[in-house]
């Protein structure tokens, strides 16, 4: 039993948007992420205004940089991906993923045009320069679990952070980097181009149980586990605005989806943004949920690589909680305000 909130209180908080709170800063890994989606969405659907709470979605390059603006107290809240509560809870601090987004990465590791020759696998990746969003970020982990399933070692391939979007195609079009992993659409964009040739697809539940041997839980949003407990009522409205944001996203065409956000994340080509979101549909979760067997799948690939959690004792209990999610409202209608975009 909770002591901080009743249960009829928390039904009361469910059911009615409250008079407006204190604002709730999120930071995001790179908003124009699709794995992101649902955070902008629920934003530009009015989810959060409807919920009665004041939630300003601030973007970082990297989900690494947004993990440090919430150690920092700057946000209280992160849309990143879920193995940074595993890595946290390494070093002693307690995060939670309180909504799930998706059960796969939403990410592909590609090898540029101009070394289509000598990459083929990640067992090419020795002695290569690989670009990852950040160093700590979730793309360095894949991409050394990735090499070393191969049979590389982490320190026989230099990951260098070249970011997303068209920082990341830039570098790939220069050479400063052979090969990286990274979101879409960006992946879709040097696909299309003749740029880049896929090594492994992280994109979906199937790819990426065949690559990682079961789901992947990804993208959510993760608080400060004593943050969420102090201030329950307005997670629970976060929360539900999220959950309405992925009932949109399984409801709706890929191009109303499209056509709720802004313009410039098409990149200049809208077509293969509708695409990439009409692919990426199925990654999402229903409803916020955390699937059974992902938290394991996560832990593994962290054992692997990263030394601080092979010598820990991490328990995954603490790293999600289903409560918010299981006490969601769904009310998938966009509001007056989101029709009229």
């Amino acid at each position: 039993m909770r002591s901080l909130l009743s249960a009829a209180a928390l039904a009361a908080v469910i059911a009615t948007p409250a008079f407006a709170q204190a604002r709730i800063v999120i930071t995001i890994g790179g908003s124009d992420k699709i794995v992101y989606l649902p955070a902008k969405l629920a934003e530009r659907l009015g989810y959060f205004q409807a919920q009665g709470v004041d939630v300003e979605l601030r973007s970082e390059a990297a989900g690494v940089e947004a993990r440090d603006a919430l150690l920092s107290g700057a946000v209280q809240g992160v849309v990143g991906f879920y193995d940074h509560t595993i890595a946290l809870q390494a070093k002693g601090k307690l995060v939670q993923s309180v909504v799930q987004f998706t059960v796969a990465p939403g990410e592909a590791l590609l090898a540029s045009a101009r070394s289509a020759a000598h990459l083929r696998s990640p067992a090419d990746l020795r002695g290569r320069v690989v670009g990852v969003t950040g160093l700590g970020s979730s793309t360095s982990f894949l991409t050394n679990y990735l090499a070393l399933s191969h049979g590389v070692k982490p320190n026989e391939l230099s990951l260098v952070p070249a970011g997303a979007g068209n920082r990341f195609i830039a570098a790939m079009r220069e050479g400063t980097i052979e090969a990286g992993m990274t979101t879409e659409p960006t992946v879709s964009r040097l696909l299309k181009g003749g740029e880049a040739h896929l090594l492994v697809d992280l994109r979906t539940p199937e790819s990426t149980t065949k690559a990682l041997g079961g789901l992947y839980p990804s993208a959510c949003l993760y608080l400060n586990s004593a943050w969420a407990e102090r201030n329950r009522p307005q997670v629970q409205r976060v929360v539900n605005a999220l959950v309405n944001a992925l009932a949109y996203i399984h409801s709706r065409s890929a191009e109303e989806i499209a056509a709720a956000m802004p313009p410039e994340y098409y990149a200049g080509d809208r077509a293969l943004y509708v695409r990439a979101i009409d692919a990426a549909k199925p990654m999402f979760t229903l409803d916020g949920r955390m699937p059974q067997s992902g938290p394991a799948t996560v832990l593994k690939v962290m054992s692997a690589i990263d030394r601080n959690v092979q010598y820990k004792n991490i328990d995954l209990a603490k790293t999600f909680t289903g409560e918010f999610v299981s006490a969601a409202r769904l009310d998938p209608r966009p509001t007056a305000a989101a029709a009229g975009r």
